[in-house]
């Protein structure tokens, strides 16, 4: 474990090479985030199943982040404003899942140690947390951002042809109108079109128009490049995406 100065990015995306978070592959990754589902779930099920020693070490916010050589994990304890940073090496041949359960186990079996040892779980998790030198900068690093994203609106959005950023202009109203009438003169069934086709386009502009009237957003925490623990909630939620990420106030 080595002192933690400079930020770590999961990924390093240059417009040409883009990681999956999950494992940071770069085969055939596109413009995907994750090279599989089934990748990423293996990632969030291990986080998940190991979030007793967070529990244990009174973690408020916690970060999981890797790179080509090393996996780390940020820890801001509640009541704290200390910086906590584990920093493993990575092995040659495995995967970030696999450099994190070897991690977490290696701290897990040290606080056990450490409680047989002095039969206070107090004095084990204040001992573990001093093998992790306080991390230089801001709490912010860890404490988590937040996505506001319009709840339930992709479909209708698909069908309309409507940009994500379309639903955040003054002229909303104005944008669905245009673009609903865009779509009707293509599939109305007077001009040829499909009358199915034409009856989720209708649909869809009524949703958007009463949405329009009373916005609801949902709202998700997280990093774009980090994994993101919440202790009050006990659980890890993965990179949240790059776009509409703001700082929470």
């Amino acid at each position: 474990m080595s002192r933690h100065r400079s930020t770590y990015p999961l990924i390093k995306d240059n417009g040409y090479i883009r990681r999956c978070l999950s494992c940071g592959t770069t085969v055939n990754m596109k413009r995907r985030r994750y090279c599989s589902i089934e990748c990423r779930q293996k990632l969030r099920h291990n986080l998940n199943m190991r979030t007793g020693l967070l529990q244990v070490l009174q973690t408020r916010y916690a970060t999981f982040y890797f790179t080509d050589t090393i996996v780390a994990l940020d820890i801001l304890t509640y009541g704290s404003t200390d910086l906590f940073s584990f920093i493993f090496p990575r092995a040659n041949g495995k995967k970030p899942v696999d450099d994190f359960c070897r991690m977490f186990n290696l701290l897990g079996n040290a606080w056990w140690e450490e409680v047989r040892k002095t039969k206070k779980r107090y004095i084990a998790t204040r001992n573990i947390l001093a093998k992790a030198m306080p991390k230089d900068g801001d709490i912010n690093s860890v404490r988590p951002m937040e996505v506001r994203e319009p709840a339930r609106m992709a479909r209708s959005m698909t069908h309309l042809k409507l940009r994500q950023k379309d639903l955040y202009s003054t002229n909303l109203q104005q944008i669905i109108k245009r673009a609903f009438r865009r779509q009707a003169k293509r599939h109305h069934p007077d001009q040829g079109g499909d009358a199915t086709l034409f009856r989720k386009l209708r649909e869809a502009y009524e949703q958007l128009i009463r949405w329009a009237a009373n916005p609801i957003f949902t709202t998700r925490r997280g990093f774009p490049d980090k994994w993101f623990y919440e202790g009050g909630l006990d659980r890890w939620t993965q990179p949240a995406p790059v776009r509409r990420i703001r700082k929470e106030d």
